[in-house]
């Protein structure tokens, strides 16, 4: 375990929620959703190595632009200083240690399952479950159930196969044709204790079979386990939302059709289930704003054969602006919000050009505001009849901002190393870059920088009685613009008129030298805490890293539960594959989760590393090439990190 200082603030603020704004449930839309069947994890044969074609499933996406302003830690800066101090403040009373820690689920796992019937996918976005011994991981697009010392119990399992579709790609063989399967992504988990279920949640694209273009259909996908054994049957729920009016779904008005449930997350409290998406035009350009399914958690939990969904959209609810990353609460334990007669909370933040208009044009990119939400009436979920109001309101928090790219320490990058080889002697010609490309590349790869994210809202919990959350920003550390976390600690208050709230707590949370991205934090039911997040830069190559946080100090010093190994060498970081200038894909989102007075954390990091004398093993071509003695595949090296850390 490798310890630093770490720069952070820690001022006490009180600060008056603003204006009330409130959504009736006369404004929601409300369906039935019939069950889709059953699932259970079924392990297929693990494919081999080397490219095989298709590799990707669709182009990147275009990343935020980053602030170049300046955004101090206060708390220990000194004098007109542009900088952070080095010197610490209050050590936070919650003070993890770590009890175990091992490898998740990796790029080689991933690309390999079901036959390798797989495209290669950047990055993982980690989903993370814990309870009854076991431990659920879901990533893209695999997932795996461990016990608590980091044994397989089952898994690798694709995505694909465990929600019940054909594979994500057959590839064509010389008397077959590809079949496409649909492509399922961005994967969630949560264990509900009360009711003993364990609950997964992906998006899904459906595609056309012979081509595998997009239909513009998609569906979130919730199975529901039928015991509190994630490794037994699953039902599952299909529910659509591309909100162009078919399949039961309202008419949101997206250009060209058919709307995308984008970035789903998950929630719950006593009485429902929730997850909230992005919305965008499918096939157009704008944004809609986020929208709020809510299910009764008794009926999912009873594995019922039909369950009704309530949607709110929030298109035009922020003074004229539409809400953006709603990140719905969980909450350890069953200390759930009973006011109002049942309160789920949520929390989001509007600096990115999405919460601003259609989102098709530059937002701010900086913002003081921090929206708390409010789903109440909770107890209705459980009637015919739900009814339901969404209410926020806007507090004043310290300035956010969209972050930088990430650097990271320097090393080997051999994928990068080979496009750039011309030399070298292969089955295919001299230089490296003939395996991987079918035209001459411009040779001019460099080891790449981290996408940072934006700034929207991540993870959120209600434990305690305070609404936890951290988001990506911009900050000045000793004198330069890093990557960094902004955390709040916030009391809410919930009343027939909607909800209300106070800033307990906030900070930054910043590394001399290197890039903190990415943070996740779970609280246990006592008020102690974990952040999880990225540690990346000229110290460290992109390793797993936590911090203790409480509601009376705030934050204290950055451990790392897994010290990387090298750098990051995935396709997204190359012009030769996704075109000039690349996005290096990293996250999109960790994980972290209390399980009794214990937090366990996930975070994506780098756990394997090679030469490209190593990588550029033509010596049973092209079965080994580019897999490092099987640490990795010819197009991504992306690894996970689970640990469990008591807190006191």
């Amino acid at each position: 375990m490798f310890r630093h200082k770490l720069l952070v603030s820690f001022g006490l603020v009180a600060v008056v929620a603003g204006s009330i704004a409130a959504m009736p449930a006369s404004a929601a839309d409300s369906r039935m959703i019939p069950s889709s069947g059953s699932a259970t994890f079924q392990s297929g044969p693990e494919g081999v190595d080397g490219l095989s074609q298709p590799e990707f499933a669709s182009s990147g996406e275009e990343g935020a632009q980053p602030y170049s302003g300046t955004i101090v830690d206060r708390s220990a800066s000194q004098g007109g200083s542009n900088g952070a101090s080095a010197s610490n403040g209050p050590k936070s009373k919650s003070k993890p240690e770590l009890k175990t820690s091992f490898d998740g689920l990796n790029h080689r796992q991933q690309r390999l399952a079901n036959g390798g019937n797989q495209f290669s996918v950047e990055p993982p976005d980690q989903g993370l479950c814990v309870g009854n011994g076991f431990v659920m991981e879901s990533v893209n697009d695999v997932l795996a159930v461990y016990d608590h010392t980091g044994t397989t119990l089952i898994g690798p399992v694709d995505l694909n196969t465990f929600y019940g579709y054909p594979a994500a790609i057959v590839r064509a063989t010389r008397t077959t044709p590809a079949v496409f399967g649909p492509l399922v992504t961005d994967p969630s988990c949560y264990f509900d204790r009360p009711t003993q279920r364990w609950f997964q949640v992906v998006l899904t694209l459906d595609t056309h079979p012979t081509n595998g273009h997009l239909t513009g259909k998609n569906h979130l996908d919730i199975a529901v386990s039928q015991t509190s054994n994630p490794t037994g049957l699953w039902t599952i729920y299909r529910v659509p939302v591309q909100d162009d009016g078919s399949d039961g779904t309202p008419n949101d008005g997206c250009s060209l059709g058919p709307c995308i449930g984008d970035y789903p997350h998950i929630g719950a409290d006593a009485n429902g289930f929730y997850v909230t998406t992005n919305e965008y035009s499918f096939f157009g350009p704008e944004f809609h704003g986020a929208q709020v399914y809510a299910f009764s958690k008794a009926a999912l939990a009873s594995n019922a054969t039909s369950v009704a969904v309530t949607q709110f959209d929030t298109h035009g609810l922020v003074a004229g602006n539409s809400g953006f990353t709603l990140w719905p609460a969980s909450t350890p334990g069953n200390a759930y919000e009973i006011g109002a007669g049942g309160t789920e909370y949520f929390m989001s933040s509007n600096a990115a050009d999405d919460a601003h208009g259609d989102g098709t044009k530059p937002g701010p990119g900086t913002s003081s505001q921090l929206l708390v939400w409010a789903l109440s009436n909770t107890q209705s979920l459980n009637t015919a009849s739900p009814s339901l109001t969404l209410s926020h309101t806007i507090l004043a928090v310290g300035e956010y901002a969209i972050p930088p790219k990430s650097d990271q320490k320097s090393g080997n990058f051999p994928l990068g190393q080979c496009i750039n080889d011309t030399t070298m002697s292969t089955p295919l010609g001299l230089g490296c870059w003939r395996v991987l490309v079918g035209s001459e590349p411009a040779h001019t790869e460099v080891e790449s920088h981290l996408d940072s994210n934006d700034t929207r809202m991540q993870q959120v919990v209600f434990a305690n009685g305070k609404l936890w959350g951290a988001l990506d920003t911009a900050l000045t550390v000793s004198g330069a613009n890093k990557a960094g976390i902004e955390w709040f600690i916030v009391k809410p208050s919930i009343s027939d008129t909607g909800v209300s709230g106070t800033v307990a707590l906030q900070g930054y949370l910043g590394l001399a030298d290197n890039n903190l991205t990415y943070p996740a934090i779970a609280v246990n039911p006592s008020g102690r805490g974990v952040m999880a997040f990225t540690v990346t830069g000229a110290n460290h190559f992109p390793s797993a890293g936590y911090a203790g946080i409480d509601a009376l100090i705030g934050v204290g010093d950055v451990s790392i539960a897994a010290e990387g190994v090298g750098p990051d060498d995935g396709f997204t970081s190359y012009k030769a594959f996704v075109g000039n200038p690349p996005r290096t894909r990293w996250g999109d989102y960790g994980a972290a989760v209390a399980d009794g007075l214990n937090i366990w954390i996930a975070s994506e990091y780098i756990g394997q590393a090679c030469t490209l004398a190593q990588y550029a093993d033509f010596t049973s071509f092209p079965a080994n090439f580019g897999s490092c003695d099987a640490t990795r595949t010819t197009l991504g090296n992306w690894d996970t990190r689970i640990s469990e850390l008591s807190v006191r």
